[in-house]
């Protein structure tokens, strides 16, 4: 008999149980479905040994590197260290190093961790202030080359950590910096493979890690960013994006404008639909979309109407409100 490990509690597998027959049998608390590996509701995270492939079912790749299975599917063959999905995640006290305006409502936050490495680009953070208002923020750089997270902070109307960040946080500061979270990342493999990454607003900030983070792997395939916003104002490191297109053939971007006139330089119309036109056959790409929920889950749908794969799809969709997270 082998043993789960779940924080500082230790709860004993019996012969050809499952992770989650036992986890169930003790009372844990588990979302589940159908038991059979399809619905995908019960997947928890190994701490500290690979899971058996078998157990990893259609998962997307991401999961898959993080140590993420299907507990229904699992019957341990050694004791496991688990996560599981609404496990709290641990919290460490980090300075501000930079902050500086990237246009007329997007604050570039930087701020120095020690345990870099943890971290990919495109995952996203809760960010904590002393009294334990927390927001969520994409990772927009990578942090292994730096030692440090980078965040792009838009200013919304009424958000109260928006306005904080922008008005009163500064530089030798501290944030409380929450373990890594989403499996919205790039993978070194298929480096043939084509990446078309769509964002609108700050969802730059992901797709900005991920693009950063192929090119840095040698990723060969064609990679396509389509960022867009209503105005021209409202984007930003353009010059910088054109300048990388101009480093690597295989790199193509296009900014958007989807109101008005767009100006020389630009295209016309919202990034996803933009991008989608150009693109009719997504059978061999590999998709990242990041931005407004709607965009986000309408570009979904689409994706795989033209071909592409529900497990090569990754999505990073930002909640917006006056309470937003983004």
């Amino acid at each position: 008999m082998f043993d789960l490990i779940i924080k500082n509690n230790r709860f004993t597998c019996r012969p050809g149980e499952t992770v989650l027959d036992t986890l169930l049998r003790e009372n844990v608390n588990i979302p589940y479905g159908c038991r059979a590996g399809i619905c995908q509701s019960c997947v928890v995270q190994s701490l500290d040994v690979t899971p058996p492939a078998e157990t990893q079912g259609n998962l997307k790749d991401t999961l898959k590197s993080s140590g993420h299975f299907l507990a229904c599917q699992c019957v341990p063959e050694q004791s496991m260290r688990l996560k599981l999905p609404a496990q709290e995640a641990g919290y460490t006290d980090c300075a501000v190093v930079a902050s500086e305006l990237m246009n007329r409502n997007t604050r570039l936050l930087i701020i120095r961790v020690n345990d870099a490495h943890r971290y990919k680009a495109g995952q996203f953070v809760n960010l904590q202030r002393s009294d334990g208002l927390t927001r969520s923020y994409s990772i927009a750089n990578i942090p292994q080359v730096s030692g440090t997270l980078e965040f792009h902070v838009r200013r919304l109307p009424g958000g109260r950590f928006s306005a904080w960040a922008h008005d009163e946080l500064r530089v030798g500061d501290l944030l409380r910096v929450s373990e890594p979270q989403g499996h919205c990342f790039y993978l070194p493999d298929r480096k043939e493979q084509g990446l078309l990454l769509i964002g609108t607003g700050t969802g730059l900030a992901p797709l900005a890690g991920i693009l950063a983070d192929a090119l840095a792997h040698g990723h060969s395939g064609p990679i396509r960013l389509f960022h867009g916003s209503r105005e021209k104002e409202d984007l930003y490191r353009t010059e910088e994006m054109h300048e990388l297109a101009k480093r690597y053939p295989n790199l193509s971007y296009t900014p958007c404008v989807s109101s008005g006139d767009a100006p020389e330089g630009f295209a016309s119309g919202r990034a996803n639909e933009v991008a989608l036109a150009a693109h009719p056959d997504l059978s061999r790409w590999r998709i990242f979309l990041c931005g407004h929920p709607d965009m986000v889950k309408s570009t979904q749908k689409q994706a795989y109407l033209k071909g592409a794969r529900l497990a090569d799809i990754y999505c990073d969709a930002f909640v917006v409100s006056t309470e937003a997270v983004y």
